[in-house]
């Protein structure tokens, strides 16, 4: 009666089972022996069934299903097709493989007709219905299109389909270290910094992007200043410095000898001599574009450091699987100590300024307090949204401040300042990026941009104020839409609006003036660009315009670019670059003691008659080819700016107060032989440019440009072997343009500057020495440590990097002020990261 009892229960059980959705069903399958299922949502949606026991095997229990269902299963390696039974519909089912690893190959396009598509999903299957297409192509980014004809038999079985990879050969011949491991040149004429992957260079011990860049031929800083950074002659304001898509108007901490770009943060820094993309806009120099978003996922990561100038921290915190913030925050350390590359570095900025110049007699009591210092900080948020959407917020603020107070006693005259220097620059940018499908992309950014310089100076025995004010308002959106047509063809399309608005301020007491000037500019951009890439035929071509509209004006300017790229063999490649570009804003000088005459210059923008719209043309030929560890680059390029300003150039002579509109011109070529022997990598680089000025208004028309360096020659040796790294190196350059005095028509009695004609003579030779070293090591527990150590110009050479000449008001005669670049400056760097 026992058994009696629990059998009748067993069957009361069975007959009270309820039916549940199919997809249920068959989860639980997967999960019992381990097999998987691909099936069509549609297909399975809606069904109830009765499961089948548990107890019965894997193919009773589809021999069940199939029977309760109108479906049937297909086993291939354990993973079932599941699809409809139809005769009249038979479906076309297959798994798309990669041939060199067998990997299924997820988002394979598959094109049925003109209209028709569909893709692949992570196990590489797909399937569509017969009668939709007789044959189909399967493409895949990396991978080489093969089209696929549908038998007309009925068969059951799935389509196995192999790709094959496409061979990128071009790419070998580009992305092995150029001056230094981290540091490639892209197809497309670019140079490629990673952070990251950075070995060292003479006098650097950080991946400072600025003073990398310096490296690269063709760039220098005329004046050592990360804030005068000069690109084939062109000035400092010529060049665009994008980070994360905001527009940065200030680019040094420490006006002008640190770079404001953490180089703890970044990951990718683009620079474009020439031939920069159609979505590069307002600048007729170069473009430096600096990304701090990571191309895959990273851990967590937290580190911080300290050097003889500042402190910084970062993080990066993955909030969930699909979100991460990043913070950075960097704080001179000057408040706190005085270390001896902070006084090198107070002694080359202030030197011939205000700030040092305040009293020139030496029978005074004269006493000066300073406080200087500054920070940086950047915050990156970022949210994958669902399988195709990307958001990223990214924050950064910039601040340099300097207070200076000093007294002078003599005579029974006291006088004494207050003044107070500020300059920043914050900016926003919001990006979200989707991704329609494996060949459609849409970026769509808005950013602002902000900058402040503001100088206060208060005199007290004359009882004046003067401040001094310059900012800058810049916003925007812009819309970039990626299609890729064929593995070897794509285009992009876009979309830019950019608002600028410029305030100058002056505002005097006693005498009492005031003056204040606001302008605003506002440009439309519409921009198409295509690129052809054939690896096999060692072909790159990418073409562009960008056709801007300015409100204002009611004026188009449209700007061709172009990149291309030729192949001879796996060893030597021949490229072509050109471009037109314009620009509407630019710095000038209006008096060289202008905010006490350390950052002197201030933005304006164009107003179309007397501060033009700049405007330059480029094109260069690159001879490329490396061998053996062996690299040779020869690039010959020419270059003209129209639409420049006295005011803008720095003059000190007889042009300082002219104000006249003209061009440049400059041609010039640039070689660099680089040389790899296992742990040893050696370079040396030489440019030569003639570089002219015309303005055909003033009475010497054509003259050297003030930033010409006609011959410049880098030579740098670096050692890298385990986690030690060993850099030396030395640039020498030929002097800059000067103007000297006719001291035949001076009168000593009453002395007035007569100039000989504008940059007739030139500076001496500017030669300096460099060393840097690296040592990282790590514990048990993962923590890393990085030791590093630098000295600029290990001989204390005093090199001459400017010079010009005023009256004395206290010998009433004129004088040679000399400005001198860098004299020998430790630096010492620790950092921790885990």
């Amino acid at each position: 009666m026992f058994c009696v009892f629990f059998f009748v229960l067993g069957i009361s059980a069975q007959d009270k089972e309820e039916a549940v959705p199919l997809k249920n069903i068959l989860i639980e399958i997967e999960k019992q022996h381990q097999v998987s299922f691909n099936y069509i949502e549609e297909n399975v949606a809606g069904i109830k069934i009765i499961p089948p026991k548990q107890s019965i095997s894997l193919e009773q229990k589809l021999e069940y299903l199939s029977k309760k269902t109108n479906l049937s299963f297909e086993n291939i390696g354990n993973k079932f097709n599941i699809y409809k039974k139809d005769k009249e519909s038979p479906i076309v089912c297959g798994y798309v493989f990669s041939s060199a690893d067998n990997n299924p190959i997820n988002g394979a396009n598959i094109s049925l007709n003109s209209k028709q598509q569909i893709a692949t999903n992570s196990n590489g299957y797909f399937e569509f219905k017969k009668e939709e297409a007789n044959a189909f192509v399967i493409t895949h980014i990396g991978f080489i299109s093969k089209k696929i004809t549908v038998s007309n038999s009925d068969s059951k079985n799935c389509l196995k389909i192999l790709l094959e990879p496409e061979i990128t050969e071009l790419a070998e011949i580009k992305t092995n270290a150029i001056l230094a491991s981290g540091i490639s040149k892209n197809k497309d004429g670019s140079f490629e910094i990673k952070p990251k992957k950075f070995g060292i260079l003479p006098g650097l011990i950080e991946p400072d992007a600025l003073q990398a860049m310096q490296q690269i031929p063709g760039v220098n800083s005329i004046d050592e200043s990360v804030s005068s950074i000069n690109v084939r002659g062109g000035t400092h304001d010529q060049n665009l410095f994008l980070w994360n898509g905001i527009r940065m108007y200030q680019t040094g901490h420490f006006f002008g000898l640190i770079s404001v770009f953490n180089p703890n943060l970044a990951h990718t820094i683009s620079i474009y001599k020439n031939g920069s993309s159609a979505f590069y806009g307002e600048s007729v120099s170069s473009v430096v574009s600096i990304s701090s978003t990571p191309e895959t996922a990273e851990k967590n990561t937290f580190s911080a450091g300290i050097n003889m100038i500042n402190a910084d921290v970062y993080g990066k915190y993955n909030l969930s699987k699909k979100s991460y913030i990043e913070i950075s925050a960097r704080k001179s350390i000057t408040d706190f100590v005085e270390t001896p590359t902070y006084k090198e570095y107070f002694d080359k900025i202030f030197q011939n300024t205000t700030i040092t110049d305040f009293s020139q007699s030496q029978n005074v009591d004269y006493r000066s307090d300073k406080k200087f210092g500054f920070y940086d900080a950047t915050l990156k948020f970022g949210q994958k949204i669902g399988e195709k959407d990307v958001l990223v917020l990214d924050l950064i603020t910039i601040k340099d401040n300097l207070e200076v107070f000093q007294s002078a006693a003599g005579n029974n005259i006291y006088r004494s300042e207050n003044n107070v220097l500020r300059q920043q620059n914050y900016g926003g940018n919001l990006s979200w990026k989707r991704n329609w499908n494996s060949f459609n992309t849409t970026k769509i950014n808005v950013y602002t941009s902000a900058y402040e310089l503001l100088a206060n100076q208060k005199t007290t025995n004359d009882n004046q104020i003067v401040i001094q004010e310059n900012t800058v308002n810049n916003n925007g959106i812009n819309l970039e839409n990626d299609h890729i047509i064929s593995p070897k063809f794509s285009f992009n399309d876009g979309y830019q609006f950019n608002e600028i608005g410029i305030t100058n301020l002056e505002d005097v007491t006693n005498p009492d003036f005031y003056r204040k000037v606001k302008d605003v500019l506002r440009t439309h951009a519409l921009i198409l660009e295509g690129k052809y890439n054939d690896t096999i035929s060692r072909v790159y071509f990418k073409a562009g315009t960008r056709v801007n509209y300015i409100e204002k004006f009611k004026k188009f300017i449209v700007e061709p670019r172009i990149q291309l790229s030729y192949g001879f063999n796996k060893n030597l490649n021949l490229e072509l670059l050109g471009e037109l570009k314009s620009q509407n804003s630019q710095q000038i000088i209006d008096l060289q003691k202008d905010y006490f005459g350390i950052e002197k210059r201030r933005w304006i923008v164009a107003n179309n008659t007397t501060i033009p719209i700049q405007k330059s043309k480029q094109l260069s030929l690159n001879l490329f080819y490396r061998k053996n560890d062996w690299l040779l680059d020869v690039e010959n390029f020419y270059k003209k700016v129209t639409g420049i300003t006295t005011s803008s150039q720095g003059f000190q002579n007889q042009l300082e107060f002219v104000k006249t509109t003209g061009d440049y011109e400059i041609w010039g070529t640039e070689i660099l032989v680089q040389k790899r022997m296992n742990h040893f990598l050696t370079w040396l680089s030489y440019t030569y440019n003639h570089n002219n000025y015309h303005f055909p208004n003033y009475e010497y028309p054509i003259f050297p440009n003030n930033f010409e360096l006609m011959h410049t020659v880098s030579w740098a040796g670096m050692f890298e072997k385990n986690n030690f790294k060993i850099a030396l190196g030395t640039k020498l350059s030929s002097g800059r343009p000067n103007t000297s005095p006719n001291t035949s028509q001076i009168d000593a009695s009453n002395p007035v500057l007569v100039y000989n004609r504008p940059n007739s003579t030139n500076l001496d030779i500017f030669s300096q020495v460099n060393l840097s070293s690296t040592y990282k090591w790590e514990t048990s527990k993962g923590i890393q440590y990085k030791l590093g150590i630098s000295i600029l110009n290990i001989l204390n050479r005093r090199n001459e990097i400017g010079e010009y000449y005023r009256i004395s008001s206290l010998t009433n005669s004129i004088e040679e002020v000399e400005t001198s670049a860098l004299q020998r400056t430790p630096n010492l760097s620790f950092r921790v990261s885990f």
